[in-house]
């Protein structure tokens, strides 16, 4: 038999975060009496201290911090529950919102997100666009259903619900070192080394996390132009004005049609970089959210492989 309940729970967090009786009364729309109750029923039930004064205010004791990380995965825990029988009990959901990393393959997106439509004709399917961890900081504000990642949901500020979650490796996107063709670094003649590299100008692209953790790309050139997306950094190194890692998938038009060439890099001219399919509670998911990620491993079974990816660098 338990001795406490959720509500109990619940106030007592709410006092906690709150900074005081009074506070937390007003967030929770209660009596200041029936917050203070309740919170009381609980330090009774199980034996300890929850808060202690410290001048007009209260703080957490000891047992008190630990009981805390607790409540918030007990509350937690409770809401997924309650989300998951509203899921049963609506059938397929109607809207679902999905994190893109922009690396990801536009046109696989494009046929997964048409296949979803075709299956649930009245599903709005809302987009984000994201760089690095900005899909997971979307993920974890609950702000998308699903997130396609640059990085797995244990990274990126995300650590702390690391055991809440899931992520899969989806699929290698291959990047290259790339310039315009009348860029001076092609006019060395010769295989390139990183330091060949740092003399001139390299576009980067920001993290769109509120954390900004990090760019994409090597990092080493002493000038920097960093852009928030990888066209406006096509667009840029298009005209000459810089160099970059850029996803090959995207920018093999550009080296078709002469406005770009892959820089002769002695070695590290060709990188990959994993993207992952991220989601907090499988259970939570609907039949759409669940066809998206059916289509989605099967579309991304095709993307080229890293010796592929090697290989059409070569040749190119």
């Amino acid at each position: 038999m338990l001795k406490a309940t959720l509500e109990q729970w619940r106030m007592f967090k709410a006092v906690a975060d709150a900074g005081g009786f009074n506070q937390a009364a007003e967030q929770v729309h209660k009596s200041q009496s029936s917050v203070h109750h309740a919170v009381q029923k609980l330090e009774n039930a199980l034996g300890v201290p929850l808060f202690e004064s410290e001048g007009r205010r209260i703080k957490l004791t000891g047992p008190g911090e630990l009981m805390l990380r607790r409540a918030n995965f007990l509350l937690n825990e409770a809401q997924k529950t309650e989300a998951v029988a509203h899921s049963m009990q609506s059938g397929a959901e109607t809207v679902l919102r999905v994190a893109v990393d922009i690396i990801f393959p536009s046109e696989v997106l494009y046929a997964v997100l048409d296949k979803v439509s075709e299956d649930f004709p009245l599903l709005r399917i809302e987009v984000e666009e994201a760089v690095l961890s900005g899909a997971n900081s979307l993920l974890k504000a609950g702000n998308v259903d699903l997130a396609i990642s640059a990085l797995p949901i244990s990274e990126g500020g995300q650590q702390e619900d690391a055991g809440n979650g899931f992520s899969e490796d989806l699929c290698q996107i291959g990047f290259i070192a790339a310039a315009h063709p009348e860029h001076p670094l092609h006019q060395l003649g010769r295989p390139l080394h990183t330091d060949d590299l740092k003399a001139h100008r390299q576009i980067v692209v920001r993290d769109s996390s509120t954390e900004r953790k990090t760019d994409y790309g090597w990092l080493g050139a002493e000038q920097r132009w960093t852009v928030s997306h990888i066209r406006t950094s096509i667009d840029i190194i298009c005209k000459g004005l810089g160099f970059a890692w850029l996803p090959l998938a995207m920018i093999e038009p550009y080296i078709n049609a002469g406005q770009l060439k892959p820089l002769p890099m002695e070695s590290g001219g060709c990188r990959n970089a994993m993207l992952y399919l991220n989601f907090e509670d499988g259970d939570c998911l609907g039949p759409a959210a669940r066809t998206f990620i059916g289509e989605l491993r099967y579309r991304t079974m095709a993307l080229p492989t890293a010796e592929s990816i090697d290989s059409s660098l070569t040749k190119t």
